[in-house]
């Protein structure tokens, strides 16, 4: 564990500030870089895990299990900002010559249109440990397949206490749900991945309660695809 807090400090630190310095350039570039609103948010969605896990690591909640999770969290993000870096930030003026003067295949100058994705996914759940829950995310039986559609997941939720939510709960930063059987608009908080296995480490104080969940696809535009069933399980 000291080997652990010897590093982090500097090292962490300074690769989150080189992040959210990323977000806020690409947040103006976007359109001149050929960024799309999918990977900027999902740029965001990694800095802020990264982010939440950093200050668990460095208060007194750090456990081995923050630890692990603060190390994956950074994988995530340093590995998702290199292969944009790869894909985005490197594009001299070369011509078609250029391109097979390296061996490489010309690059395409038409646009292929990218449709707004037309399938469903659904949520089913495992329970990993105390207040943890291991959300699979899979297309419903004979939905629509276009890779190119469905570029991702936006995973919207929200959580229920028992009795539902206080007018201060349901207006305060976690914003919990007043009450239970809500609509898909109804849920606060939503989250991008592109990974089919999401794990999701509530806070201690929300074991009991009710999270619901609801899964769209999303294209690289941005562009959400019809709802899936609503989902809900009790946080353990």
């Amino acid at each position: 564990m000291a080997h652990f807090q010897s590093w982090l400090p500097n090292k962490r630190v300074d690769q989150l500030a080189m992040a959210k310095t990323w977000r806020t350039t690409l947040s103006s570039k976007a359109s001149q870089w050929n960024i799309t609103p999918a990977e900027i948010a999902e740029l965001r969605d990694l800095i802020e895990d990264a982010n939440e896990w950093l200050a668990k690591a460095m208060s007194s909640e750090r456990t081995t299990h923050v630890t692990a999770k603060c190390k994956e969290a950074f994988a995530d993000l340093i590995n998702y900002m290199r292969n944009l870096k790869a894909r985005k930030f490197f594009c001299p003026p070369m011509t078609d010559a250029d391109f097979v003067s390296l061996n490489l295949k010309p690059r395409d100058t038409i646009k292929t249109p990218i449709a707004p994705p037309a399938g469903q996914a659904e949520v089913s759940v495992t329970y990993p440990g105390p207040h943890l829950l291991m959300f699979h995310i899979n297309p419903i039986a004979g939905t629509i397949i276009d890779p190119k559609a469905n570029y991702g997941f936006r995973i919207h939720y929200g959580i229920l206490p028992p009795g539902g939510a206080t007018t201060e709960q349901a207006t305060g930063p976690r914003r919990y749900l007043i009450k239970g059987s809500p609509s898909a608009l109804d849920l606060p908080h939503s989250k991008f991945t592109k990974r089919k296995k999401l794990l999701f480490d509530f806070p201690p104080d929300d074991s009991g309660k009710t999270v619901y969940v609801c899964v769209r696809y999303e294209n690289s535009k941005g562009q959400s695809g019809p709802w899936g069933p609503m989902f809900s399980a009790v946080i353990p």
